[in-house]
């Protein structure tokens, strides 16, 4: 009976030993690092990962992540210098530095994105505000961006934070004031569109009209030119029908009278109002050409001859 009383108070010793020892230690992993607070003041920080001793029951160890950790700030309105509105979209990187000040501080990584996404806009409106949105948007970007780091990172050191960057992901016009300048864009684009449709047509008018003027200039030089070769042509002609003429005049009457027939009597109804006996037809008369006497007119009073048969 003896011995099953000291058996037993051994087992109490010995899970008593079990858990007092189990209690008194604890493991610090390498994406960890360890603050150890007892009696809710902070005792020491352990950095290194490994296995580790406390007071059983009395300390308390509370894991902080030593790693990259991220904050994603919500998109906030910033007015620049030249007073355009932007919405900014930035996110930042930070890693706990002291964990014995960011306990004391912040006590949380919750805390410590509340606090530090207050700090990053405040970083964002102070830095943001003093430049163009040009400088924002195309030229001074990454500069920017190391202004705001640096700024959130001499803050966040009261927390025992270090940040370590910080990025614009997005800095666009507001909805309504895209859209507006869109439409200016948009006008302003029209307007030189029209500009240079209007210098083009000034400019094809101008061709046009020069074109007219060289054209008429050359329908007039050719027509005075032709009007010319006619008249020389005709001046050759006219001499050498009055060679001809000068040469035979009988002949040259009868080739001339030939070609009035010619276009005087065509095959498609010709009808002229011409006396038989008109020189026109002296060739049908008689063909030598000459020309019948006129009949004697009777005397008054006499007789009319009988005709002959």
């Amino acid at each position: 009976m003896r011995l099953n009383f000291i058996g037993g108070i051994v087992a109490v010793l010995i899970v008593a030993a079990l858990i007092v020892g189990y209690s008194s230690l604890f493991t610090v992993y390498q994406t960890q690092q360890a603050l150890v607070v007892r009696l809710g003041q902070p005792v020491r920080v352990v950095s290194e990962p490994g296995l580790n001793v406390k007071v059983p029951f009395i300390d308390s160890v509370i894991a902080i992540d030593k790693r990259i950790l991220d904050l994603e700030a919500p998109p906030q309105e910033v007015i620049a210098s030249d007073q355009k509105r932007l919405v900014v979209d930035a996110f930042a990187r930070y890693r706990i530095q002291d964990p014995l000040r960011f306990y004391q501080t912040l006590g949380s990584i919750t805390g410590a994105n509340s606090q530090l996404s207050i700090l990053l806009n405040s970083a964002l409106r102070r830095v943001l505000g003093e430049v163009t949105f040009t400088h924002v948007v195309r030229d001074q970007r990454a500069e920017l961006m190391g202004r705001i780091r640096d700024l959130v990172d001499r803050e966040a050191g009261a927390y025992g934070i270090a940040v370590v960057d910080i990025r614009i992901r997005r800095a666009d016009l507001p909805e309504q004031n895209s859209q507006a300048v869109y439409q200016r864009m948009q006008t302003e684009r029209q307007r030189e569109a029209a500009e240079f449709r209007a210098q083009g047509a000034q400019r094809a008018q101008e061709i046009r009209s020069r074109a007219d003027r060289e054209v008429t200039v050359l329908v007039a030089e050719a027509t005075s030119r032709a009007e010319q070769i006619r008249g020389e042509g005709d001046a050759t002609r006219n001499q050498v029908f009055a060679d001809a003429f000068n040469q035979d005049q009988d002949f040259f009457a009868f080739y001339r009278s030939m070609q009035a027939y010619e276009v005087g009597l065509k095959p498609t109804d010709t009808r002229m109002v011409v006396k038989p006996d008109s020189s026109f037809f002296r060739y049908f008369n008689d063909p030598m050409g000459r020309l019948r006497a006129p009949a004697p007119a009777p005397a008054a009073g006499a007789p009319a001859a009988a005709p002959t048969r």
